[in-house]
């Protein structure tokens, strides 16, 4: 199939969330052999048909919960990608925990200890067993979902906040580490969108206001695909690129 990610494989992290699964459809539809990366089967089965349907390549599926996975986990997530696909060329990171908003007092300790991992240590672990098979393309690029700290560094959202500005931190830290390899390393911070997320911190408001997921997945597919497109190792405001 023709396409700026044709005989890439791309590895979706929270392929079956708002975001997630948009960048999962328009990187098949850019050519890209998707592996669709979450913990519901029925959503990952219907993101794998929507990809058939539309006439993609055949999408692969690995069902993970990131809450419960551990450093083995990701190793054999990343030999079966491996053994399956025989490459890996982009990873896109767009899963999210957050649960609604409550009072710091009343979260509690297990949900605060989930936000950090499920956004932010797993994302790392799991890049970290990738890393050898992504530094075996050409070029290779981890992309990464950053929420703004203008929307989400309030009251009330308990530890989500702290997780993503430890994700920008780290889209920093690993593009610096990596500035001279061929993976690139690129933060994306979109601006509001419908989706779950968003619809649990700002149950009151019309979701009609704001673009669907669709409008910033595009930028994640050029990411993967064009090396001049973002800054390496930095954070990119999507909002007003739409």
């Amino acid at each position: 199939m023709a396409g700026p990610l044709a005989g890439r494989v791309v590895l979706v992290v929270g392929a079956h969330g708002g975001l997630g699964a948009c960048c999962a459809r328009q990187a098949a539809a850019a050519g890209a052999v998707v592996v669709l990366l979450g913990r519901r089967v029925p959503k990952l089965n219907r993101i794998y048909d929507a990809i058939q349907a539309a006439g993609g390549p055949e999408p692969a599926l690995y069902p993970l919960d990131l809450e419960g996975a551990g450093p083995a986990d990701y190793e054999a997530m990343a030999a079966a990608i491996r053994r399956e696909c025989g490459r890996l060329d982009g990873i896109v990171h767009a899963a999210a925990e957050f649960r609604g908003l409550s009072s710091f007092a009343s979260i509690p300790p297990e949900d605060l200890v989930r936000s950090l991992h499920v956004n932010l240590t797993a994302p790392m672990l799991l890049t970290q067993a990738c890393l050898p098979l992504l530094q075996e393309a050409e070029d290779a690029a981890v992309v990464v979902a950053v929420d703004d700290p203008r929307r989400c560094a309030r009251a009330y959202w308990g530890a989500y906040p702290a997780a993503q500005a430890a994700r920008a931190a780290w889209v920093a830290q690993l593009g610096d580490e990596l500035e001279n390899t061929p993976v690139r390393v690129h933060g994306l911070r979109p601006g509001p969108m419908r989706t779950p997320l968003r619809a649990r911190a700002y149950f009151a408001e019309d979701p009609g206001r704001w673009p669907a997921p669709e409008v910033y997945a595009a930028a994640f597919v050029t990411a993967l695909a064009d090396a001049t497109a973002f800054r390496r190792g930095a954070v990119s405001e999507l909002e007003g690129r739409a």
